[in-house]
């Protein structure tokens, strides 16, 4: 359709050099003529480099027809049907063959070394002995926030303490100046960023109320609370917790857990309040039997919930830690009422379902794989770790990680066969049971001493990070190697064969 061509060049005769001349003729001039030559032009040849002239009618319509070429879509399905044995079969011979098992592409070089970016404090709050009692990254992975109380013996119910947050991405991060500070009444035991908005953060203190904040609100960032009242919990809020609302998938509810044995789930409201919309009890007479309690009281008994997690393949599944050393199975979607409890505005539902193995001590911590939708793991004040399976009430797997209290125990967010816990001695343990179903993988020393850590949390936006908080009032950002943020080609099979195994 298009070809190479060369057209001649045309001759305009240069009125410039006719106008020259004819000045240099002039009657009056004393010298000879002068003459002149045009030496612009450094060749005779000319060629076009792009198109000078409008398009033909023909040349338009060329490309008009070139546009809307027909396609042969019966020849098309008809080559398709032809090949699809042949590559359907090279597929599954490729699907079962063995030739790179075991091949691990290597982007990067693969080390176990953990290293401490940054040792944040607060120095008001050490001078007070108080402890890091709660660790939340929030939605950008750029801002760790924590809370200062206690967790040891003594009488701190009315003690100040407070809520501290660090920008890690803002030039010039003071480790011991907080870019936020907020003063709270009594001890917080508890914290959690809000999923999607960076600025939101719950807290849920000694005295059993839960605050709601706004940290880019400097001067009052409080901006819900529960207050005092029938509704609110009775003991300690031991855990919080951002809720998808079932019926408005774009609105969140505020999850709440105490020892006082009940999971209340609240709404925000205009004025401030939070009020309670839904809630839960966990009574020792509604207990599923397989759960033998060592002591049976006559009347409600309360069964003191310490930790939840919920499942992220059900969101109506929740597995909870309770100070008698179980870990119970439950469920949202519950219709049994509790054992009647007078105080609540709304009715209490039962949730438990299924009751595990103990651990020797309560339970300070759960989590459930991000992986895979039976494991979770739970952690206790008898040093040990369990990894469980959701159908079975034996523990997969045991470990004994220290010989104090295990008050935190987390999955890896990138890595299935990975999880963390913090012990009593002052340690934070990284477990691939890829490697190993026995022994840790890096074991970091966080405080001297043998100082507790008491809570840690993984980074999911920035998975090289890993916060830990301990008694001394120290939080600590580790940085991860690689090893433990990139999964292997093998590694969920090797989740789901554990998955698999059969306890006695």
């Amino acid at each position: 359709m298009f070809g190479d061509g060369v057209a001649c060049g045309a001759d305009v005769e240069s009125l410039w050099r006719r106008d020259q001349g004819t000045r240099c003729e002039a009657k009056s001039c004393q010298t000879g003529e002068i003459s002149t030559v045009e030496a612009a032009a450094q060749s005779h040849s000319s060629r076009d480099a792009g198109m000078q002239t409008d398009q033909s009618e023909e040349t338009i319509q060329d490309l008009d027809l070139q546009k809307e070429a027909p396609v042969d879509y019966a020849g098309l399905l008809s080559f398709l049907q032809g090949v699809e044995d042949v590559v359907i079969k090279e597929l599954n011979k490729n699907w079962i063959s063995h030739a790179f098992d075991g091949f691990e592409v290597n982007w990067v070089d693969q080390n176990e070394t953990v290293s401490c970016l940054h040792s944040l404090s607060y120095p008001e709050a050490q001078d007070q002995k108080l402890q890091v009692t709660s660790i939340s990254w929030n939605a950008t992975g750029s801002v760790v926030a924590c809370s200062y109380g206690r967790l040891d013996d003594g009488d701190w119910s009315t003690e100040k303490s407070y809520v501290c947050t660090w920008n890690l991405d803002r030039r010039g991060l003071n480790p011991k100046c907080p870019d936020l500070v907020v003063d709270v009444p009594s001890s917080v035991m508890c914290l959690a960023f809000h999923p999607s908005q960076p600025s939101l953060i719950i807290g849920g203190l000694y005295s059993g109320e839960v605050l709601i904040w706004d940290t880019s609100r400097i001067e009052d960032p409080l901006i819900w609370r529960t207050g005092m009242t029938d509704d609110t919990h009775t003991d300690p809020v031991y855990q919080v917790d951002w809720l998808q609302d079932s019926k408005h998938s774009h609105n969140f509810q505020i999850l709440s857990v105490s020892t006082d044995g009940k999971i209340l789930v609240w709404q925000t409201q205009r004025n401030g309040q939070l009020t309670l919309v839904e809630g839960f009890a966990l009574v020792a007479q509604q207990i599923p039997r397989s759960m033998k309690l060592k002591k049976r009281t006559r009347g409600e008994t309360a069964v003191g919930v310490t930790s939840l997690s919920f499942s992220h393949f059900d969101p109506s599944v929740f597995i909870i830690g309770v100070e008698g050393g179980y870990s119970l199975k439950c469920s949202t979607a519950v219709e049994t009422t509790a054992v009647p409890r007078t105080g609540s505005s709304v009715p209490l539902k039962a949730p438990a379902q299924f009751a595990f193995s103990p651990h020797g001590g309560p339970v300070y911590c759960v989590s459930c794989s991000p992986f895979h939708r039976n494991l979770f793991l739970s952690g206790g004040t008898d040093g040990h770790v369990h990894l469980h399976s959701m159908l079975q009430a034996q523990p997969l797997i045991s470990l004994q990680l220290s010989k104090k209290y295990l008050f935190s125990v987390r999955w890896s967010p990138v890595r299935p066969l990975v999880f963390a816990a913090a012990t009593g001695e002052g340690e934070v343990q990284l477990f691939d049971f890829g490697k190993s179903s026995q022994k840790p993988a890096v074991s970091i020393t966080q405080a001297s001493a043998q100082t507790p850590v008491y809570c840690l949390e993984f980074n999911i936006k920035q998975p090289q990070l890993l916060a830990a908080g301990d008694a001394t009032g120290m939080l600590k950002i580790w940085q991860l190697s690689s090893d433990f943020i990139h999964q292997g080609p093998r590694e969920m099979n090797h989740l789901e064969q554990l998955a698999n195994e059969v306890t006695d």
